[in-house]
């Protein structure tokens, strides 16, 4: 991985490429695979790209320039102290849940170095409709796992029963309206993920009139 800084970025106002022509950003957008979350481990991002990351999570598409999103991390000792209260919330949802399932509850955060969790934060009664709030969200997800790889370091985006559960939303401090869009896992990758299975483009495109 890289320790270099990522050049700043354009300031309000500053007249900016229209394009950036990159073999090498064609290469890990052809290429690009999650590493599933038990599979991350240290090192993590430094505070220094965990800055950039995010600076480069939200330079998406953004209908009204309203930011229709935020970031909760956890890192260090908060990851395990989080999953205490999904360990605490799970066993309160079900009954005669055994010990080795409650820990790996508790352990969930444990998996990678970097936990980011993205808040959708839609502005309701607004012009910029909610579905293009959502999706610009999801534009911000994209984006961390882009970010990630080409800084050299592996990561999956996730969402599992935790970024719907009523408690852990209080427990995040989400206020009204707002929902996780999803859980970001940033680490090292201790092996190699393998190619899934992909979908075939001629399958899904067709042209107008069909």
């Amino acid at each position: 991985m890289s320790d270099a800084r990522i050049p700043q970025s354009p300031q309000f106002g500053d007249q900016v490429a229209p394009f950036y022509r990159s073999d090498e950003t064609l290469r890990l957008l052809a290429g690009r695979r999650s590493t599933v979350a038990k599979n991350l481990g240290d090192p993590g991002p430094s505070p220094e790209q965990i800055d950039d990351l995010l600076r480069i999570a939200t330079r998406v598409p953004d209908h009204g320039k309203i930011s229709p999103w935020r970031f909760i991390l956890f890192q260090g000792e908060a990851r395990a102290q989080f999953g205490n209260i999904l360990r605490k919330v799970f066993e309160g949802a079900n009954e005669n849940v055994p010990e080795d399932l409650l820990q790996f509850e508790a352990n969930r955060f444990m998996r990678a170095p970097l936990v980011i969790c993205i808040v959708s934060t839609v502005m309701e009664r607004h012009k910029i409709p909610l579905w293009e709030q959502e999706l610009s969200s999801g534009a911000v997800g994209q984006q961390l796992l882009i970010g990630a790889s080409a800084m050299g370091f592996a990561a999956q985006w996730l969402t599992e029963w935790y970024a719907y559960d009523a408690q852990v939303k209080d427990a995040l401090g989400l206020r009204s309206g707002e929902r996780v869009a999803g859980f970001v896992y940033v680490g090292t990758a201790t092996e190699k993920p393998t190619e899934r299975v992909r979908p075939n483009i001629k399958n899904l495109v067709m042209s107008w009139p069909g």
